[in-house]
């Protein structure tokens, strides 16, 4: 359904059953799946915000079956010649969200009000951005992961973690591991995991290395927890406290 004074542009890709609200903008850059919901205001493939883009280039913005784009969200096509910013399956882009120009959301990621990432950066699925938080550009967040409202965040985030404030690890997200049916089993290799990384003695990439090659973790929740360690060049959030109860993952409060 599209409604009165939506504009969609020659050239812009809509899937089946779209729905698309008055005002909302499709640029001729969008590529559409089936079933979404773009509200009013919303701009999907709108120009990167990159002062050396040539605005000539054929770039993309794709969004996944069934996402919901809310009032005033902004998706920005890519800045590389035949490539896209993506948009997962699912995914809910609050009133005022941002993705950013070659940013990969994966499906089922929720961005609040007014969250915002910048160009370049991955988020994981199943991870939820809280209202207002901004993320720097090429920062990776592992799937899973949840970060509080307002949060300013500039470090890779591992899998299944919570952050807030300024990449401030707080420990897992215990609540969103047991709303997803990980087992017991999983979640003990997870915060057992989560403590070799964060609760060990040195470098954070190496304790990870070493915990991965120990051959103790049999899930693969808890390998992909310490493989993520092996890649990114942002450097990584650190643990609230070292020790303390605070940063302990075994906490329901974590």
């Amino acid at each position: 359904m599209i409604h009165p004074t939506a504009i969609i542009e020659p050239g812009a890709q809509l899937g089946a059953d779209c729905e698309i609200m008055a005002h909302a903008v499709i640029t001729r850059h969008a590529v559409l799946g089936d079933r979404v919901v773009v509200h009013p205001g919303a701009v999907v493939g709108g120009d990167p915000q990159f002062l050396k883009f040539d605005r000539r280039t054929p770039t993309f913005a794709r969004v996944g079956e069934g996402a919901v784009i809310r009032e005033n969200a902004t998706v920005n096509r890519s800045i590389y010649e035949n490539q896209a910013t993506v948009i997962g399956a699912r995914v809910f882009l609050m009133a005022g969200a941002h993705a950013g120009h070659d940013c990969i959301v994966a499906e089922d990621v929720v961005l609040a009000n007014n969250a915002m990432l910048a160009g370049h950066v991955a988020v994981g699925a199943g991870c939820f951005v809280g209202g207002g938080a901004g993320v720097h550009q090429f920062v990776r967040i592992g799937e899973g992961v949840m970060i509080g409202g307002l949060a300013r965040i500039t470090r890779d985030l591992a899998p299944f973690t919570i952050v807030a404030e300024r990449d401030e690890v707080s420990g897992l997200n215990l609540v969103g591991l047991k709303r997803r049916g990980f087992s017991r089993d999983v979640i003990r290799e997870l915060k057992e995991a989560y403590r070799a990384v964060y609760f060990g003695a040195g470098d954070i990439r190496r304790l990870a290395a070493g915990a991965l090659a120990s051959g103790a973790y049999a899930s693969a929740e808890a390998r992909r927890f310490l493989e993520f360690f092996a890649e990114g060049k942002r450097g990584f959030a650190r643990a609230l406290a070292p020790r303390g109860a605070s940063a302990d993952p075994a906490s329901e409060s974590a």
